[in-house]
C-alpha cells in the first residue's frame, strides 16, 4: 500500500505541474488576462512602440531566453515515463528498498540519446547510445546513467575531454556532424590502445540499432551493493530488451537519415502511443568483494566487461515504458542525470572513469540549467519532500518556513535531524584505502586487446563483415595515411585477417605499432599484451553476438502493404488482421496518398506513397494480391518506384511476401531474376505462406544471405 501511495504521490505531483491551454483565457506569466495578443502598444497606430508595453517585453524576453545550452554529449535524446517492477528480491545483497520487496513498483523516467551529435543531428548516426534511468524511489532519486555498450573508450576520466574533442566536428570547419569518420577521432584512437575494445563495439551493428526499444543497456562501471550487515558485492547492471537486440544495415541507416532523421524518436513515441509498451529485463552480475582479483582483467577497468559465461546475468525485474512526455523540453530536455545520485545500499567503486563522472555531471547541470536548484525542476524532483537547510540561489522554487538555515541549531528545534543508518541514512561503504599519491595507472589495466579479440571472435560471419565494412568506410574518410596505418596496426593485435582485409581496402600495409608510452604504466612490460592475447585466442561469448538474440516475435514490427486500385480485399484483411493480432503495425503504400478502391469497391486511404517513403522504414513488405492492382503498379511512372522498393528491401535481407497475381512484380524484380533459395521470400504458390511470412518477420533479417550474394 505504501508503494502505491508513493507512486500516486509522484503522479499527482506531476499532474499538478502539468497544465492544458484547452478552453482557457490567454494570460501573461503573472496571470493577467490579455485582450490583444496581435499588436504591441504604440504611440498612435503608426507611431513608435512604447517601452511601457510590459506584455510585449515579457513575451519577447521569454522567447529570447527559452533555449538552454544543449548537452555537450548526449545532446540528441528521446525520453519516456515508466515503471520498474521487482520480480526477485536482492535483500541479501543490498539494503536499497526498491530492490528488496518482490512486486514493488518504482516510477522511472528513461532518456535515450546519441553521444556525438548535436540536438539537430540524425537518430541513425553510427554511435554509442545513452540509456539513462531515473528511479523515483521512496529513499530518494537513484540515477543509473547507462549506455547501450558495456565498455567505454578510455580508462581514466582525465582523458574524457580529449576523447570528445577528437570525436566532435573538427574545430576549424565544424565538420562532420554526428560522425566519427574523420581525421581527429582516428588520430586519437590510433594512439590509444585502450580504446580498441570499444572500437569493436562501435564499428559493429550495435552502433546502429533498429529501435531504441531493441537495444541493450549497460551500467558500464562496476558499482557496489551493500547489505544491512555492511557486506559488499561488486555489481554490473544490464537491461535486456524483450523484443531482442536488432540493428539496421549501414546502407539503411544513411537512407533513413534522409527519409526520416527522427526515426528512433518517432518509433519510441508511436510504440508507446499505440500501447506496445517497450520492456526490458533488468539484471545484475554479482561478484563477492573477496573475488575481485579472480578475473584475468581488473573489475575497475571500464574498458572491460564480465563475460556472461563466467558470471551469468541474474534477472531481477522488468522495466516498462508506458507514457510519453507531455512536454519534450520540460521533461526530456530538462531532466538531469548524475551517477552520484545514489540510495542507501548502492555505492561507487574506484573505477577512475566513474570517479571523474561524479564531478562532471553536477558541473554540467550547473552550466546547462543555470542553477544549483536544478533538482527542483518537476522532472528532477524526488517523490520525497526535500528537507535541508540549503537556501536561496537562482530559480529557487521550494518555500521553506522559519528563520533557521544552518545545522546544528536549537532555534529550530534541531530540525531537520540526521538519520541513523538503520533509519535509512546513507553511509558510504567502509573500505581500507592506502597508497602513495601518484599519477599512474595500475598494471592490471594494461591488457587492451584480449577482450577486443573476444568480441570480434564472438560475432557471426555477417556481423564480422559489417564490422569490417564499417572500419573501411570510417578509415576511408581519414585523409592522413599515417593515421590509417596506425589504426590498422592496432587491429593486427586483435585479428590479423581483419587487419589485412581493412588494410587492403584503404591502401596501407599492416604494421604493428609501438605502444605509445602514455597508454601504459611506466614499469609495465609490453609482453603482457602478447601473453594476454594468447589466453583469449579460442574464446567466444555467445551473448556478444546479436545472432543469438530474441527472434520469436513480430510485436511492434512495421509491415508495409504495397497496393493500388483493384487490390484483393479479402486477402488484404486476412493478413492484416493476423499481423495486428500478433502486435505488428500495418501501413499501406500506394502510388499516391489518394484513396484507393479494392476489388469490392471499399475505399482505403494509404498512409504513404511510393515516393514519400522508402523500404528502409519498414521491417517487411507484402505485395497485396489483385490482378488490377498489379497492373497499375507495373504501369507508367509507378513501375520504377515499386521495383526499387522491392529490390531495396531484398538487398537488406527483409521478409517479402508476394501475394496471388503478383508474379509480374516478382519476375521483374531482383528477387525473381536471381531466384535465390531465400527463406525471407514467400510467394503465392507456397504452402501456408502467411505463417511463413510471420515467421520470417520474427527472425528480423536473413543476414547470412549477404555473404552468399557477395560471394
Amino acid at each position: 500500500m505504501k508503494d502505491i501511495k508513493q507512486n500516486n504521490q509522484k503522479l499527482k505531483q506531476l499532474e499538478e505541474l502539468t497544465t492544458s491551454n484547452e478552453n482557457e483565457k490567454l494570460t501573461t506569466n503573472q496571470g493577467i488576462k490579455v485582450n490583444n495578443n496581435q499588436d504591441s502598444l504604440k504611440a498612435g497606430d503608426r507611431g513608435p512602440t512604447l517601452l511601457e508595453d510590459f506584455i510585449l517585453r515579457e513575451k519577447i524576453t521569454h522567447f529570447d531566453h527559452e533555449r538552454i545550452p544543449e548537452r555537450i554529449v548526449h545532446a540528441r535524446g528521446s525520453g519516456a515515463h515508466g515503471v520498474f517492477k521487482l520480480t526477485k528480491s536482492l535483500k541479501k545483497y543490498t539494503s536499497a528498498k526498491f530492490l528488496n520487496e518482490v512486486g514493488k513498483e518504482t516510477p522511472v523516467f528513461v532518456r535515450f540519446s546519441t553521444v556525438a551529435g548535436s540536438r539537430g543531428s540524425t537518430d541513425l548516426a553510427r554511435d554509442a547510445r545513452g540509456f539513462a534511468v531515473k528511479f523515483y524511489t521512496e529513499e530518494g532519486n537513484y540515477d543509473l546513467v547507462a549506455n547501450n555498450i558495456p565498455v567505454f573508450f578510455i580508462q581514466d576520466a582525465i582523458k574524457f575531454p580529449d576523447l570528445i574533442h577528437a570525436v566532435k566536428p573538427e574545430p576549424d570547419n565544424e565538420i562532420p556532424q554526428a560522425a566519427s569518420a574523420h581525421d581527429t577521432f582516428w588520430d586519437f584512437i590510433s594512439l590509444m590502445p585502450e580504446s580498441m575494445h570499444m572500437i569493436m563495439w562501435v564499428m559493429s551493428d550495435r552502433a546502429i540499432p533498429r529501435s531504441l526499444r531493441m537495444m541493450e543497456g549497460f551500467g558500464v562501471h562496476s558499482f557496489k551493493f551493500i547489505n544491512e550487515e555492511g557486506k559488499s558485492h561488486f555489481v554490473k547492471f544490464h537491461f535486456k530488451p524483450k523484443l531482442g537486440v536488432h540493428s539496421v544495415a549501414w546502407d539503411e541507416a544513411q537512407k533513413i537519415s534522409g527519409v526520416d532523421a527522427d526515426f528512433h524518436r518517432r518509433d519510441l513515441w508511436e510504440a508507446i502511443d499505440n500501447g506496445a509498451f517497450p520492456e526490458w529485463d533488468f539484471g545484475v552480475q554479482l561478484i563477492p568483494e573477496e573475488d575481485e582479483d579472480t578475473f584475468d582483467f581488473d573489475l575497475l577497468d571500464p574498458t572491460k566487461l564480465i563475460p556472461e559465461e563466467e558470471v551469468p546475468v541474474e534477472i531481477i525485474g522488468t522495466l516498462t515504458l508506458n507514457r510519453n512526455p507531455d512536454n519534450f523540453f520540460a521533461e526530456t530536455e530538462q531532466i538531469a542525470f548524475h551517477p552520484g545520485h545514489l540510495v542507501p545500499g548502492i555505492d561507487f567503486s574506484n573505477d577512475p572513469l566513474l570517479q571523474g563522472r561524479l564531478f562532471s555531471y553536477t558541473d554540467t547541470q550547473l552550466s546547462r540549467l543555470g542553477s544549483p536548484n536544478f533538482h527542483e525542476i518537476p522532472i528532477n524532483r524526488s517523490i520525497n519532500t526535500v528537507h535541508n537547510n540549503q537556501r536561496d540561489g537562482h530559480m529557487r522554487q521550494q518555500i521553506v518556513k522559519g528563520k533557521v538555515s544552518y545545522e546544528p541549531n536549537s532555534i529550530g528545534g534541531g530540525c531537520p535531524f540526521q538519520s541513523m543508518m538503520k533509519e535509512g541514512g546513507f553511509s558510504s561503504h567502509q573500505e581500507r584505502v592506502s597508497g602513495a599519491k601518484v599519477r599512474e595507472r595500475s598494471n592490471s589495466f594494461v591488457d587492451h586487446y584480449s577482450q577486443a579479440k573476444l568480441f570480434y571472435n564472438s560475432q557471426s560471419a555477417p556481423e564480422k563483415m559489417h564490422l569490417q565494412n564499417a572500419l573501411v568506410f570510417e578509415l576511408s574518410k581519414v585523409t592522413i595515411p599515417e593515421i590509417r596505418e596506425r589504426v590498422v596496426g592496432q587491429l593486427a593485435f586483435i585479428d590479423k585477417n581483419l587487419a589485412s582485409k581493412v588494410a587492403g581496402k584503404i591502401g596501407v600495409e599492416v604494421k604493428k605499432p609501438e605502444l605509445p608510452n602514455q597508454s601504459i604504466p611506466a614499469d609495465a612490460d609490453p609482453a603482457i599484451l602478447q601473453s594476454k592475447e594468447k589466453t583469449s585466442k579460442t574464446k567466444i561469448s555467445p551473448a556478444l553476438s546479436m545472432a543469438n538474440t530474441v527472434k520469436d516475435t513480430i510485436k511492434s514490427r512495421k509491415i508495409g502493404f504495397i497496393m493500388a486500385d483493384g487490390a484483393d480485399e479479402k486477402s488484404f484483411n486476412a493478413l492484416k488482421n493476423k499481423l495486428e493480432k500478433q502486435g505488428a503495425t500495418v501501413e499501406i503504400i500506394a502510388p499516391s496518398v489518394a484513396p484507393i478502391k479494392t476489388n469490392n469497391g471499399t475505399a482505403i486511404t494509404p498512409k504513404h506513397s511510393l515516393t514519400t517513403t522508402a523500404s528502409v522504414c519498414f521491417d517487411a513488405l507484402y505485395i497485396v494480391s489483385g490482378e488490377n492492382s498489379v497492373k497499375e503498379l507495373m504501369s507508367g511512372e509507378n513501375k520504377h518506384p515499386v521495383l526499387h522498393f522491392i529490390n531495396e528491401a531484398y538487398k537488406h535481407c527483409k521478409a517479402i511476401y508476394f501475394g496471388a497475381d503478383t508474379e509480374p512484380l516478382y519476375l521483374n524484380s531482383n528477387v525473381g531474376l536471381k531466384k535465390h533459395n531465400d527463406p525471407a521470400i514467400i510467394t503465392w504458390d507456397e504452402k501456408a505462406p502467411e505463417e511463413k511470412f510471420i515467421d520470417a518477420i520474427s527472425k528480423h533479417r536473413v543476414w547470412d544471405l549477404e555473404i552468399e550474394r557477395n560471394s
